[in-house]
């Protein structure tokens, strides 16, 4: 495997916050390099002498031939310096930095020699972020010992700015993946967006801004919204649709504005023209009306309710909420164990397709937006019923902490999709569970953040789908699904 600057790499960190891991090349790096990292370099405020930052904290600290090569931060100055000790003169240390979550950097800034008669030296002082492009960076220190080819590096890290708390680092790191571009989300690798991951995407940062008070991603609401306007955020699915006018809701909440609520509104009409009485009822899964399945009708409940429940006088999209849950909670696709299969089959009967997590939490939201509209305790009953079984089930919370059944098929096996769908429970769960008196669930959601931040976390806040670990790789849809949990564990 080569890195950006072409080094072969020998054993590179994987940067677990557990972990003190050193990345060893077995060549050196040019002085300069071309990617896009480096050529931001100028832009920030660098070359400072650590002797006036105001803070210094030891971010992580890798050994090399008994040299010890440290990265530290100021989080006051959001800068870092690199330090080499139990050296000899001529060993090497320097910061590397990066904008784009270590896939490519700008190497060896600040390199400096541990000078003639000493046994150790520091780097100058550099910005981690470049305020001016609006770009959030990360560093890492690296070393070598004199004239041996071996060089060691801490993993990449940032400063606390823009992460003082595990939610609000979840979020920046959320929005190193924002296309300033198509004002959404990469979702499915470096250059796929996801578009109805980008909505879910929103909604969790909507709802850390409305959990927090923290306003510094607001602005993202308006860019989505004016850029991607144009067809009423519809498709040819209506569950994607349907993502996106809760996300509208969720806008509307914390702006009050109203282009947001008509948005919502609109995205609720267009699920409706997707309805019949095949099958006794329930909103198709998509235009060419061949499925019926839970997700698109449980979303369709919690937006129609929603709606009712922030439009005075409104009573029509409380009938049709009160009419899919009915039919709904008729169907079947509820099943035996108060699990929600994926849909039905051609003969209108439960597929016993997979348990997919996000079937268990959306519904749960709607039942308490549903409760809100009409007063009706039985429909909390039954969200606790069913939040119940999604909770307690072994499959599904092996050991408590919540796994999607597709981290069983290894590798690739959650694909663009699945790592969104957690995100989705334990949003909907959390708003079951302050909704009820006791808030029963406030243990079970703690203990996803807190497993998520002990086993499934690298050093830049990075998140996985696997929230028991190990880490495997992070893309948008599982880091939304992070805050998503980080959120529901807040007060």
């Amino acid at each position: 495997m080569l890195s950006r600057n072409g080094m072969p790499l020998l054993n590179r960190a994987r940067g677990l916050a557990a972990l003190v891991l050193a990345t060893v090349f077995m060549a050196c790096a040019d002085e300069g390099t071309d990617d896009v990292a480096g050529q931001q370099a100028e832009a920030v405020t660098d070359n400072v002498d650590p002797a006036r930052a105001k803070e210094d904290r030891i971010a992580e600290s890798v050994t090399l031939f008994g040299r010890r090569i440290s990265l530290h931060i100021s989080d006051a100055d959001n800068s870092g310096w690199a330090t080499i000790e139990d050296g000899d003169p001529g060993d090497e240390a320097w910061l590397d930095r990066s904008f784009n979550l270590g896939a490519t950097w700008h190497g060896r800034i600040g390199k400096t020699d541990i000078p003639k008669g000493g046994r150790s030296w520091r780097t100058k002082m550099f910005a981690v972020d470049d305020d001016r492009r609006g770009q959030l960076g990360a560093l890492r220190a690296c070393g070598k010992a004199g004239n041996r080819r071996e060089i060691a590096c801490t993993s990449w890290f940032r400063s606390k700015v823009k992460a003082g708390t595990p939610a609000e680092a979840a979020a920046t790191t959320m929005m190193k993946l924002y296309d300033s571009n198509r004002k959404l989300w990469n979702t499915g690798g470096p250059t796929r967006i996801g578009w109805w991951n980008s909505a879910n995407v929103l909604t969790a940062l909507i709802d850390f801004e409305e959990r927090t008070g923290t306003k510094t991603w607001h602005s993202v609401i308006e860019e989505v919204f004016n850029s991607n306007k144009g067809n009423d955020f519809t498709n040819d699915l209506m569950d994607d649709t349907a993502w996106w006018g809760l996300a509208w809701i969720r806008a509307y909440d914390v702006t009050r504005d109203g282009r947001y609520l008509d948005m919502a509104r609109r995205d609720a009409d267009h699920l409706w023209k997707h309805k019949d009485d095949t099958c006794g009822g329930g909103v198709w899964w998509r235009d060419d009306r061949k499925y019926k399945n839970a997700i698109t009708n449980e979303l369709f409940i919690k937006l129609a309710a929603s709606l009712h429940n922030r439009m005075p006088g409104d009573q029509t999209y409380l009938a049709r909420a009160k009419e899919i849950w009915e039919w709904f909670d008729a169907s079947g696709m509820i099943n035996g164990q108060n699990l929600i299969n994926d849909g039905l089959g051609s003969d209108c009967r439960n597929n016993g397709d997979m348990v997919w997590t996000y079937n268990q939490g959306v519904i749960l939201g709607g039942l308490v937006e549903l409760n809100k509209a009409t007063g009706d305790a039985s429909l909390l009953a039954r969200a606790t019923q069913l939040a119940d079984a999604s909770t307690r089930d072994p499959h599904l919370s092996p050991d408590g902490v919540l796994r999607e059944p597709c981290e069983l098929f290894g590798g690739e096996g959650c694909g663009r999709d699945g790592g969104s769908f957690k995100g989705s429970y334990v949003r909907n769960l959390a708003e079951l569970n302050r909704h009820l008196n006791g808030r029963p669930y406030t243990t079970y959601l703690k203990r996803q953040a807190d497993t998520m931040m002990a086993k499934n976390r690298t050093s830049l806040d990075q998140y996985g789908v696997k929230w028991a670990g190990p880490f495997e790789k992070f893309d948008g849809a599982t880091q939304h699904s992070a805050l998503d949990a980080l959120n529901a564990a807040l007060p």
